[in-house]
C-alpha cells in the first residue's frame, strides 16, 4: 500500500518527452550565447574550444546516464552526490545545480526579449523577458503532462528552424570568412590564442548545458530505467550536430566578430545573407523564439523538481515541497525559482562585472554551478561503483573507467580555467555557496524531519550497514 501522505509528482513522461525535455533545456544555446566565445577566442580558436567541451559532455552523458537509471529521483546529481557522499554530498551537488538551473532562465529571457526586440524596436527586452517568466511559469504550474508536450512540440520546431537556417544562409557560406582571424591574437597556438580557447570555455558549454537537467524529470518518468538511456543519448547526438551547424554556418556567411557580442547572433548572420526585409530573416525571428521558448520552459521544470527535491529532503524550507492540489505540480518551487530569475534580469550593477555584458555573466554563473555538479556527479559514479557494487543498474557507462575518468578530468580543467578567467564571477558564486552553507549548517533539524523522501531512508539505511 503506498504512502499518499508523502509529496509525489504523477508518472506520465515517455522516452520521447524525455528526449524532448533533454534537447529542449539545451536548444536555446544554438540561438545566442555560445558567439560570446568568438570575441575571446575567435572563430577557430573557439572551434577547438567546442571540440573539447563536446568530447567532455559526451563522455559524462554515457557516464552520467548510468546514475540516473540506478537512482531515478527529481533531485537528479543531489540523489546521487547524496547517496555516494552523505548530506553535505548532497549539499554540494544540489546547490550547484541549483545555481546552474535558476541563472540559466534569465539569460533566455534577455534572449528572448532581444529576438522579440527585433521585431518591436520599442519594445523593452527587460520587459519582455518578465512577461515570458510569467506565460511560462503558470505553464508549468498548470500540469507536468501539458508542460511536457509543450515542451516537445516547441524543441522540434526549434530544430527544423535550425535546420532552415543552415540552408537559407548556405548561399553565403564562405569558409574564408569562418577563418578570417580565427585566432585570439591572429596566429595559431600562441599565448594569447591558447588563452583565449580556455576564456572561451563557458560559452562552449552553453551549446550543451542543462541536457542532465532532464534527470530532474526521472521521478514523472514511465519506465525510467528504459526510457532515459535512450533519451539521453539521442539527445546528445542531436545537439552535438545542431552546435557544430549553427556554429560554422553563421560565421561563414560574413564578419563574425558583428556577432560576437549581441544576444541574436542568427537573425544578424541571416540578414547578412537575405537582406533585412526577408520573409526569411522574420520567419527565423518568429520561429527562432520556439528554440528560446523550449530552453527557457524546461528549464523552468528542471530548477523547480530541484528546489521541491531539496525542500522534501530537508535542504531548503518545507513550503517549496508542496504540490498543487488538483495540479500535482511543484508550484511554490516554480515562483520561487522564477523570482531570483526576475532579480537577476533587473541586476546589471551586481552582475555586469568583469567588462562582459550582463547576458554573458549571467552566462557564466550558470555554468559554474554545472561545471561543479559534473565534477560531484563523476566522482559520485566512481564512489558508488566501489560502496554499491549491488546496486542495480540498468544501464552501466561504457567503457568504464575511461569515458568518466575523461568527464571528470576535463571538467577539473573547465573549472580551473573558468576561475582564472572571471575571477570575480567567481567569487560572487562562492558568495552564493557561502549563504547556501550557512543555511545548511544551522537547519538540521528539516533533515531530521523530513520524512517524505525515500532517498533518506535509503542513504541512512546503507550508512547504518556500512558502518555494521
Amino acid at each position: 500500500m503506498s504512502d499518499t501522505s508523502k509529496p509525489a509528482l504523477k508518472k506520465s513522461l515517455s522516452g520521447l518527452h524525455l528526449w524532448g525535455i533533454a534537447v529542449g533545456l539545451v536548444i536555446s544555446g544554438e540561438y545566442f550565447g555560445w558567439s560570446y566565445g568568438w570575441a575571446q577566442a575567435g572563430t577557430l580558436g573557439f572551434l577547438v574550444t567546442t571540440i573539447l567541451i563536446a568530447v567532455m559532455y559526451t563522455t559524462f552523458i554515457f557516464s552520467f546516464t548510468e546514475l540516473t537509471t540506478a537512482i531515478p529521483h527529481a533531485g537528479g546529481p543531489f540523489a546521487y552526490a547524496y547517496r555516494a557522499f552523505g548530506p553535505l554530498g548532497g549539499f554540494v551537488a544540489g546547490f550547484a545545480t541549483l545555481i546552474e538551473f535558476v541563472f540559466a532562465p534569465p539569460a533566455i529571457a534577455l534572449a528572448i526579449g532581444a529576438y522579440l526586440n527585433v521585431q518591436f524596436p520599442a519594445l523593452d527586452p527587460k520587459l519582455a523577458a518578465v512577461g515570458a517568466y510569467v506565460v511560462f511559469m503558470a505553464l508549468n504550474i498548470a500540469g507536468v503532462t501539458i508542460a511536457a508536450s509543450f515542451e516537445l512540440f516547441v524543441t522540434v520546431l526549434a530544430i527544423i528552424e535550425l535546420l532552415v537556417f543552415m540552408g537559407v544562409v548556405s548561399p553565403g557560406f564562405d569558409w574564408a570568412n569562418f577563418v578570417a582571424k580565427g585566432w585570439a591574437g591572429e596566429e595559431v597556438f600562441t599565448s594569447t590564442s591558447i588563452g583565449g580557447i580556455f576564456a572561451a570555455i563557458p560559452f562552449a558549454i552553453w551549446f550543451f548545458l542543462a541536457i542532465e537537467g532532464a534527470a530532474m524529470a526521472a521521478e514523472e518518468a514511465k519506465d525510467p530505467k528504459r526510457t532515459i538511456p535512450r533519451a539521453y543519448i539521442a539527445a546528445i547526438l542531436t545537439l552535438v550536430v545542431l552546435a557544430f551547424g549553427t556554429m560554422i554556418f553563421a560565421g561563414a556567411v560574413g564578419d563574425w566578430s558583428a556577432l560576437s557580442n549581441i544576444n541574436d547572433p542568427l537573425p544578424q548572420a541571416m540578414k547578412a545573407v537575405v537582406g533585412e526585409s526577408s520573409g526569411w530573416l522574420h520567419m527565423l525571428v518568429w520561429i527562432g523564439l520556439f528554440g528560446l521558448i523550449a530552453s527557457f520552459h524546461g528549464i523552468i521544470m528542471g530548477y523547480s523538481r530541484q528546489i521541491f527535491a531539496l525542500s522534501r529532503a530537508g535542504f531548503l524550507p518545507p513550503v517549496f515541497a508542496k504540490v498543487h492540489e488538483k495540479r500535482k505540480t511543484p508550484h511554490w518551487a516554480i515562483i520561487a525559482g522564477g523570482v531570483v530569475g526576475i532579480a537577476a534580469i533587473f541586476s546589471d550593477e551586481l552582475i555586469s562585472i568583469g567588462g562582459l555584458p550582463l547576458t554573458a555573466n549571467i552566462v557564466t554563473m550558470s555554468v559554474f554551478g554545472a561545471i561543479v555538479m559534473y565534477i560531484i556527479s563523476m566522482a559520485s559514479l566512481f564512489r558508488l561503483r566501489q560502496s554499491e557494487p549491488a546496486l542495480d543498474r540498468p544501464y552501466k557507462a561504457p567503457f568504464f573507467p575511461v569515458f568518466p575518468a575523461i568527464a571528470l578530468v576535463t571538467a577539473l580543467i573547465a573549472l580551473a580555467a573558468m576561475i582564472y578567467y572571471n575571477l570575480m564571477m567567481f567569487g560572487l558564486f562562492v558568495a552564493l555557496f557561502a549563504i547556501g552553507f550557512l543555511f545548511y549548517r544551522f537547519t538540521a533539524d528539516l533533515r531530521d524531519g523530513a520524512e517524505g523522501d525515500d532517498l533518506l531512508e535509503i542513504a541512512q539505511v546503507e550508512a547504518r550497514s556500512m558502518a555494521d
